[in-house]
């Protein structure tokens, strides 16, 4: 028995059996990856996830024993495998969504953290070392709290919806005679019901964004057409606040012909959830603004996209912002409590944004205002061209021919 930091060990222990004897009390699997690409360390956690045994592993290319692969099977990249992109830009990767392809074949959700080894000498990096976790117990409780709010919000949504219909048919002055008193308690019983079924709305899609069921039909869209398309409809609703809306965008504007033309901003997504993300955004700024005005900026480079919504509201205090983009998560303060809203609408455009290999991030100041940043793959026009036209191929009746 390994006597471990025990004073009555009459022999000092090695290094290594002390490295042995502490990987082996570690629940989770490590395993480190030099900058050649082998396996310098594998854990006994890391042999009973993976089913390679330590000696067999120890000396291989991490490729050949941690293929990690998506919810459908398919492997991930090279150049997109979490040990690659960690010993590329050496900064800590995490991945909770892939799934660890064993020796046998069997496929095991896990949780990967994978961060540099730094020397402390001459701080150069040496390598990587990857700490994972078998999530097959926490993917199955997630699946099946998942499973309840997506059921029993597809049941209620029904009998919500009657509700909604027949106090609309009572408010109508055509169907019922209601005095202005009866009126008013009518009106305040469907603002009521209209915000529970867009709380069952929400609660549904939230459970199909977490487990990979939520419907998505990316196609070429230029995203500065859709941008203006929103602040065309969202200028209304700031008029009747007083608000001023900007429309601003930038990147280079070329001139043909005499005449200036916009840079086009192509991105490969589903338009109607990025519009749902953008609108909800451009709705919150609104909201949460008194005074001032609210401004929807596009901008990008040669592989960016990115869409700016800043607002001069009262702010995020600095303590919220890490939690924003949690389910169910609003800020605490008198304006919160009087707006209505079911703390869902930034974790599913968080989702969304996520799906298309984007980041959504904020950046707040108390009594200054907030700025919404989402960044998302841009194509080049070439690029466009070619995914359309592949696309009309696979759907024209020819194409198979």
């Amino acid at each position: 028995m390994l006597g471990f930091g025990s004073k009555k060990s009459k022999e000092p222990q090695s290094q290594e059996l002390n490295t042995e004897f502490l990987l082996s009390a570690i629940v989770d699997g490590v395993v480190l990856v030099g900058q050649d690409n082998t396996i310098h360390l594998f854990s006994p956690a890391a042999s009973s996830i993976s089913g390679w045994a330590v000696k067999e592993a120890v000396g291989l290319d991490y490729r050949s024993v941690l293929i990690i692969t998506d919810e459908h099977g398919q492997a991930y990249p090279p150049d997109l495998h979490p040990f690659a992109q960690a010993l590329k830009t050496h900064s800590t990767v995490k991945d909770s969504r892939g799934l660890l392809s064993t020796k046998s074949g069997k496929l095991v959700p896990i949780s990967l953290i994978v961060s540099p080894v730094v020397e402390d000498v001459d701080k150069m990096t040496t390598g990587v070392l990857g700490v994972l976790r078998d999530i097959t117990s926490e993917r199955v409780e997630e699946n099946r709290r998942s499973e309840f709010v997506s059921t029993a919000s597809h049941e209620m949504r029904t009998p919500i919806a009657a509700i909604e219909g027949y106090l609309s048919l009572a408010l109508n002055p055509k169907v019922a005679m209601v005095d202005n008193r009866g009126r008013n308690l009518l009106e305040k019983a469907h603002t009521a019901t209209k915000h529970l079924s867009a709380l069952f709305v929400d609660l549904l899609t939230s459970a199909k964004a977490e487990d990979g069921r939520l419907a998505s039909y990316p196609k070429v869209i230029e995203l500065g057409e859709a941008l203006e398309q929103i602040a065309d409809a969202s200028r209304f609703p700031a008029q009747k606040k007083g608000l001023e809306l900007k429309f601003v965008l930038s990147g280079g504007n070329d001139v043909r012909g005499g005449k200036v033309v916009r840079p086009l901003f192509y991105v490969y997504v589903d338009p109607n959830r990025i519009r749902e993300v953008l609108q909800n955004l451009v709705d919150n700024a609104l909201k949460y603004t008194n005074e001032g005005s609210v401004t929807i900026a596009l901008t990008g480079d040669a592989s960016v996209v990115q869409v700016q919504i800043r607002d001069t509201g009262m702010g995020i205090p600095e303590e919220d912002i890490p939690h924003l983009f949690q389910k169910f998560y609003r800020v605490d303060n008198s304006m919160t409590r009087s707006i209505g809203g079911t703390g869902l609408g930034l974790f599913i455009g968080k989702k969304i944004v996520e799906l298309y290999n984007g980041r959504i991030w904020v950046e707040s100041q108390v009594g200054k205002g907030s700025t919404f940043f989402i960044n998302l793959p841009r194509l080049t026009t070439e690029q466009a061209l070619q995914i359309q036209k592949n696309e009309a191929s696979t759907l024209s009746p020819l194409g198979n021919s």
